[in-house]
């Protein structure tokens, strides 16, 4: 084993995590709560989104999902019942702002102090997500991501929540997965709103992302009160060594720095690298005096989602090489989700050897499935747990080596709409009959709430 930060570190006695190590489940408010236009919620470019043909899976919308907004007191129950005691979620901007600005629909913010009061009440602590994906529509029909009135709602919108809520939450994340709203949305365009623009507009939307992070962390710096932490999640860009010598290890760092360049690299250098601007050219995102102050604000932590990445190693050039999956490479039913634990350790141990970052969270780590019934009362999910054991393996590797890693939250808590995929695939431990809104643990659930309350894995 590579005790390549601090020389020594002692492993966790009988190997558990550290102590005070936080556990817990994560979801988000568009793929769960449902009630997509009920109490004043306003349209949102996932509620338009998944109504034009071909893009969802089956037609699915978002306007039942999990019926969560219904259903919150019995699904927090359930989480207590398998000791979860950390529960990552996210606000539904167009619940509280139907149109992104305007007027605020307090019907909204009354909802979610009544679902925060009925979390806090089964023991459980909010970890608070500003932004999960969940644009207005209305906001989008006036440039969506690739204008700063976005940027200026979503200030208002942060300051808002912030305002409403910070007694009750000391836990904030700014934004979920900036290059899925942005890269994903307006170039590949797989995800709301499916807008293609040009490369300079493309590269703007991450600047105002960007922003938008500054704006989240000033309203909890201002606002949030004693104790209130704040952080940004981030899907980074992960590759992992083929060899761990220090070939392959320089090949992977310098990989990973030039993936991550134009965000994580942005906010913790202050400002776009000259490499970046030079990549960019003409096209380089446009930045005001006074942005980067904004930007790149001290946080008190890094979430990392971690899912899967590229294998590399040092080619024959002196550059990074990537090597390609063969055919029969492990995967799961996500095409996209090939199952590589290693990703565990090296995108935690990356991110804060490229960056400094001194807490990291796996704010998300799960993998998605189609077929799994309910036989006789019980999900046998096998794979899933499989995953989770080889996963958590790899991460405790990465603290035993000395990565500052300080909680894992596992995605999902039970099954919900997964975006272009609608309700064919599965990520949850909780298995939810759509047609019923039943909630089945799975062996996943039980497996994980063993390793919960064991504070190891077993």
């Amino acid at each position: 084993m590579n005790h390549f930060l601090n020389s020594g570190v002692a492993l966790n006695p009988a190997g558990t995590f550290p102590q005070n190590f936080v556990w817990g489940v994560a979801a988000a408010a568009a793929q769960i709560e449902g009630a997509a236009f009920t109490e004043g919620k306003g349209e949102s470019i996932w509620d338009r989104f998944s109504r034009m043909p071909g893009k969802v899976h089956n037609g699915d919308t978002l306007d039942v999902a999990c019926d969560h907004y219904h259903r919150f007191k019995e699904d927090f129950a359930l989480m207590r019942q398998l000791g979860v005691k950390n529960y990552r979620l996210s606000i539904s901007w167009p619940r509280l702002y139907p149109t992104g600005d305007g007027a605020l629909n307090q019907a909204g913010v009354d909802y979610y102090h009544r679902l925060l009061d009925a979390m806090v009440a089964e023991g459980i602590t909010p970890w608070v997500t500003f932004f999960h994906w969940d644009l207005p529509q209305a906001l989008e029909d006036r440039g969506g991501w690739t204008s700063a009135v976005t940027v200026k709602a979503f200030a208002n919108y942060a300051e808002t929540v912030v305002k409403a809520f910070g007694g009750k939450v000391k836990n904030w994340i700014t934004l979920n997965e900036i290059r899925c709203f942005t890269w994903l949305s307006y170039d590949v365009c797989v995800q709301a709103p499916g807008r293609k623009v040009s490369p300079a507009e493309l590269n703007q939307t991450y600047h105002h992302a960007l922003l938008c992070h500054g704006h989240a962390v000033r309203a909890v710096r201002q606002l949030g009160g004693p104790g209130a932490r704040v952080g940004l999640t981030d899907n980074s860009t992960i590759c992992m060594p083929v060899t761990e010598t220090p070939a392959d290890i320089a090949a992977a760092r310098t990989w990973y720095a030039e993936k991550n360049i134009h965000l994580l690299g942005a906010i913790y250098a202050g400002g776009y690298s000259p490499k970046y601007l030079a990549r960019c050219g003409a096209d380089a995102p446009r930045v005001e005096e006074g942005d980067f102050a904004l930007i790149s604000q001290p946080t008190d932590f890094l979430g990392l989602n971690l899912y899967t990445g590229t294998f590399v190693r040092a080619g024959a050039d002196g550059r990074p090489q990537e090597i390609p999956l063969p055919v029969h490479y492990p995967v799961a039913d996500s095409p996209w989700l090939h199952l590589a634990p290693q990703v565990m350790y090296w995108g935690t141990r990356l991110a804060h050897e490229t960056y400094g970052a001194t807490s990291l969270y796996v704010t998300e780590n799960g993998c998605g499935y189609n077929d799994e019934p309910v036989v006789n009362g019980e999900v046998f999910d096998l794979h899933r747990r499989d995953y989770l054991r080889g996963h958590l393996r790899e991460l405790q590797r990465a603290i035993n080596d000395g990565v500052p890693v300080d909680g894992y939250f596992l995605w999902s808590f039970m099954d919900n709409f997964e975006w272009q995929d609608g309700y064919e695939r599965r990520f949850g431990i909780v298995h939810v009959d759509y047609a019923t809104q039943k909630r089945t643990p799975k062996l996943s659930a039980h497996y994980y709430s063993a390793i919960m309350r064991e504070n190891r894995i077993v």
